[in-house]
């Protein structure tokens, strides 16, 4: 026995080629910054614990910070704080009631993605 299946369901479950709308975009690189900043707090912490120790301590951090890689890892780890923070206040004002419908929520989701570029390109011009 045979049961049709409900012609209804996608058929195209390839999550490469699936073409999802701007606010899932927006939601996952929410989600990705948050474990980000998950994992590297830690020693955003520990940089600012010892910058804060001593003299020698500022300084064995800012020679730190003179490595190239070192300044790539701490702007992309800022750039997803920034990142977070933008989506974290769209999220706030749709709690609000602002923006819950589907055209404001698409807009919405546009104006983090640019807000956040211009954010973090300022961000890499301090940081380098």
């Amino acid at each position: 026995m045979n049961i049709a299946v409900n012609s209804k369901r996608p058929v195209n479950l390839d999550l490469r080629t699936i073409k999802l709308p701007v606010t899932a975009y927006t939601s996952i690189a929410h989600r990705i910054s948050g474990v980000i900043l998950f994992l590297f707090i830690a020693g955003l912490l520990w940089m600012l614990d010892t910058s804060l120790s001593s003299e020698a301590g500022f300084e064995q951090v800012q020679d730190f910070l003179q490595n190239p890689l070192a300044k790539l890892v701490v702007w992309g780890v800022l750039s997803a704080l920034l990142y977070h923070l933008i989506a974290g206040i769209r999220h706030l004002v749709m709690d609000a009631g602002i923006g819950e419908e589907l055209e404001s929520g698409k807009l919405g989701a546009k104006i983090v993605i640019v807000l956040s570029a211009i954010c973090i390109v300022l961000l890499g011009v301090w940081v380098w």
